[in-house]
């Protein structure tokens, strides 16, 4: 019953942009397609609920498809991916109503729509698939749906640039995930997906290689990131939200579940997943504060905390294979944690980026400015986003990094001497945090505070209410995490034992994890950030509305004066030169009255941009000039190649 009730939810999602290609009225079809989505999810929520408290639904059938049967699965760690799944898809589909309405996007609406829905559908398909054909549909099917979301505005030629870089990633890394079901299928003996801890060691390596690269490049681990900046720019910001907040999160999903089918973990494999993790969340960050397109720099934060997912992720390997149960327990618990907490805040960030570019029309920072006197609650909820991302309590980034740093900790503990190296992994994630901190103050100061920086921005007026309500969700949800961890606790522990299949000795709570202190401190600093708020409040209330940003001293300040996001930056930035590579210009003056100079930087991506952009470009010339040397037009040549090609056969002949 509850898994047929869960798939009409699914059904009703999927065909949500299908159905309402048949009525002609935009505003009704909006509303149908809306509606619909919101009605499948929540038929998805009552499943979702009784999968955890009874330990999972399943459902087989039988089909004229190879390589086994019709099989659905859901357990708690499908659960931890499709809950924010869910909240987001609502929230999205709601927020786009004003955001991306048919009366003024007439010509690539209804193609959001449709694909909107498929994606969603798509995505909770494979969530629940438990067949290799199963997951390799509904992947593609994503991968495809994905695709057309980044290219909604296909006119333009960034936007196509991005689109292919997208398909080539993708199917490159579905090329490798066809490899990794063909090796499973022939070790298990089924394209059914096996049980949690039923391989042995028989080809593990070369499965677990392919997993990665196919996997690895969903979720953007650097340095397989390369379509991820340029993809999450281009399509509409609650797309952006889905893709990011979300989709990317299959990757890390399909990491998890195809690690809980080994009955034992080579230690290669945790080390491996924990440095690249170091590398993507520091690194990722670095290049998301030489940004200036807020949803490039949005975008490159994805691959930040996909680092300090791996980073949980890691550590929990790494405690399978040293058998330690406290770390695996705190380890996978902050990876799920946070793969939850980045679906809402980011999400939160994306659609209050696109309130901003809705209201000025840009996504460059240094046309903003002093948006907060005219967007005030977009920037409420743009601040509580970039304090739940930088890790600060009392949101919810803060509770899954404690997390993955008492596990770090807890190596402290080991018998094992060369446990005690994943120790770097706590430096590695207090520099993250550190610069995630610096980034959004740049950010929200170079958007929301000061004079404005342009008339657009100067004119900018709040977000209607249709895209505000999904963003006070979304903050809601951070804010309930981040307050009242423990209630998380009972489907966290679930999903643990899924991964290990283990007998639970450890829990959440107590020594171990105490989040009932958490709990406590949040509300404590709630209530003194509110008392703060309400004095500020009290003493602003006879100051003028309209009064101008204090000029420090200067009687006619200008919007000039104020630090542009690269000048915020440049110090940051040049802590990386080293590896970032940022193009500087101008910036220096000289004497005692210097004339006007500017300045600006530009931080190309490392892989892309540096590396196999010059590659290509490279062997695309190379390969072009031979071509005119073989293929000249000259008869005589090819009569030359025919007699070398009877020459070499008749030689491999006789030999």
């Amino acid at each position: 019953m509850m898994v047929w009730l869960l798939l009409v939810g699914v059904f009703l999602i999927t065909t949500s942009g299908v159905f309402c290609l048949a009525v002609s009225r935009p505003p009704v079809r909006e509303r149908i397609f809306c509606v619909q989505i919101v009605i499948g999810a929540l038929l998805c929520v009552w499943p979702l609920t009784t999968a955890v408290a009874q330990s999972g639904l399943s459902l087989e059938l039988d089909w004229s498809v190879p390589a086994g049967r019709f099989e659905l699965g859901l357990d708690a760690l499908s659960a931890v991916f499709i809950a924010p799944l869910l909240l987001v898809v609502v929230s999205g589909a709601i927020y786009g109503l004003r955001y991306w309405p048919s009366a003024e996007h007439s010509e690539n609406a209804p193609k959001l729509g449709l694909f909107y829905g498929l994606i969603s559908g798509a995505m909770i398909l494979l969530l629940l698939a438990r067949n290799s054909v199963l997951f390799l549909s509904a992947w593609e099917v994503m991968a495809l749906s994905g695709y057309f979301l980044i290219t909604t505005e296909d006119h333009k030629e960034d936007v196509r640039k991005a689109g292919f870089i997208y398909l080539i990633a993708t199917h490159t890394g579905t090329l490798a995930l066809f490899g990794l079901f063909a090796v499973i299928n022939q070790v298990s003996g089924s394209g059914a997906f096996p049980l949690a801890g039923s391989l042995t060691g028989a080809g593990s390596s070369l499965i677990f290689l392919l997993g990665l690269l196919g996997f690895g490049m969903k979720a953007g681990l650097m340095p397989l990131h390369i379509w991820l900046p340029g993809a999450h720019a281009a399509a509409p910001s609650h797309a952006s939200a889905l893709l990011s907040g979300v989709m990317i999160k299959t990757g890390i999903y399909g990491l998890v579940r195809l690690t809980s089918f080994f009955a034992e973990i080579p230690a290669w494999w945790g080390w491996m997943i924990l440095v690249l993790g170091a590398v993507s969340g520091i690194l990722g960050v670095a290049l998301a504060i030489a940004q200036h397109d807020i949803k490039r720099l949005l975008a490159y934060h994805s691959v930040e905390n996909i680092g300090i997912i791996a980073l949980g992720l890691g550590l929990a390997l790494l405690g399978r294979s040293y058998g330690e149960p406290a770390l695996v327990l705190l380890g996978l618990s902050g990876c799920l944690l946070h793969v939850i907490n980045h679906g809402l805040f980011k999400s939160l960030l994306f659609m209050a980026a696109g309130s901003i570019i809705h209201a000025v029309g840009s996504r460059d920072l240094d046309h903003f400015g002093g948006l907060l006197k005219r967007q005030r609650w977009t920037g409420l909820f743009f601040l509580g986003g970039a304090v739940a991302i930088s890790g600060l309590p009392p949101f919810n980034g803060f509770v899954s990094e404690w997390l993955i740093y008492l596990g770090v900790f807890q190596t402290l503990k080991s018998t094992s001497s060369a446990l005690s190296v994943a120790l770097l992994a706590a430096p590695a994630l207090a520099l993250i945090g550190g610069l995630a901190l610096a980034c959004f103050v740049k950010v929200f100061g170079v958007c929301f505070l000061g004079t404005a920086r342009t008339e657009a921005s100067a004119r900018a007026h709040e977000a209607p209410p249709t895209m505000l309500w999904p963003m006070a969700a979304l903050l809601l949800a951070c804010s309930w995490i981040g307050l009242l961890p423990f209630s998380l606790r009972s489907i966290l522990e679930q999903a643990v034992v899924n991964w290990s299949e283990t007998t639970p000795t450890l829990s959440l709570g107590g020594d171990l994890a105490p989040l009932n202190m958490i709990s406590l401190g949040g509300w404590l600093l709630l209530g003194l950030l509110g008392l703060t708020g309400w004095q500020v409040q009290r003493r602003s209330a006879s100051a003028p509305a309209d009064l101008g940003t204090w000029g420090c001293g200067f009687s006619f300040p200008t919007a000039r004066m104020q630090y542009t996001a690269s000048s915020f930056a440049d110090s940051l930035v040049r802590l990386f030169r080293f590896g970032l590579w940022s193009h500087r210009q101008g910036g220096q003056v000289d004497g005692l009255f210097p004339k006007s100079k500017d300045f600006s930087s530009h931080t190309p991506d490392l892989v892309l941009d540096r590396g196999l952009t010059p590659t290509f470009s490279g062997l695309a010339w190379l390969f072009t000039r031979l071509r005119r040397i073989i293929q000249n037009g000259v008869a005589a040549i090819y009569l030359l190649y025919v007699v070398l090609t009877l020459v070499v056969l008749l030689t491999l002949v006789a030999y």
